[in-house]
């Protein structure tokens, strides 16, 4: 298993840009820049999308605004635990 690489927006920028731009084949420029043709692809998709709009897929600041509504939710959801918990709690020291 390959570990995990982290790569500068220029590097990925770059990377997409021949995939788009000029033309070449995903596998061929994963192989040339040693990466995996599956985060190519996902690059090559999040750029799509961001250059069309949010017609091809979903858009970076969507994927962004999407991450923040989840862990909203997710904290929501613990208040609401913990609050059903209290009023438990409360009605059974009431009764």
């Amino acid at each position: 298993m390959r570990a995990k690489r982290q790569y500068t927006d220029e590097f990925r920028a770059g990377a997409v840009r021949l995939v788009l731009e000029e033309g070449k084949k995903v596998a061929d420029v994963a192989r040339d820049l040693d990466l995996t043709p599956s985060a190519l692809g996902l690059w090559v998709r999040r750029a799509r999308a961001d250059r069309t709009g949010g017609k091809t897929g979903i858009t970076t600041d969507e994927r962004a605004e999407l991450a923040a509504m989840r862990k909203e939710l997710r904290v929501v959801k613990m208040e609401r635990d913990i609050l059903k918990k209290a009023v438990a709690f409360f009605a059974k020291d009431n009764a």
